[in-house]
């Protein structure tokens, strides 16, 4: 599977942001679908992912009641919702893909990564 992330851009803390990943190739409703990120300097943090059909969410402790996942099968596209953005949001992200055992630690599928950043 093929992932293409895009929307990000400069943001002002407590704005908002929604990212999206187009995926094409394999059948894109067998896949888990989840964001990364990493910020400069660090090492790359799992933000959130959907699990299988979309009917279970794993969120990352920092992002928890902020950032939403959600998925259109029809378009082959995954989308994060980013809300209360925070500096320490910023990051340059990255949409991944695999099976639900792996889609939050070690995914095997990444996208090119899209810039977020937000001003204090």
């Amino acid at each position: 599977v093929q992932l293409q992330a895009s929307g990000g851009g400069l943001v002002q803390a407590g704005g908002s942001l929604r990212l999206s990943c187009a995926a094409s190739g394999r059948a894109f409703t067998s896949f888990s679908m989840g964001w990364f990120r990493q910020a400069p300097g660090k090492e790359r943090e799992f933000v959130l992912a959907s699990v299988g059909d979309g009917s279970y969410t794993y969120y990352g402790d920092s992002v928890k009641g902020r950032f939403t996942i959600s998925r259109d099968n029809a378009k082959n596209t995954v989308y994060l919702q980013m809300n209360s953005l925070k500096p320490e949001d910023t990051a340059v992200y990255y949409c991944v893909a695999d099976q639900a055992a792996r889609i939050t630690t070690t995914p095997r599928y990444w996208g090119q990564g899209t810039q977020v950043t937000v001003s204090s």
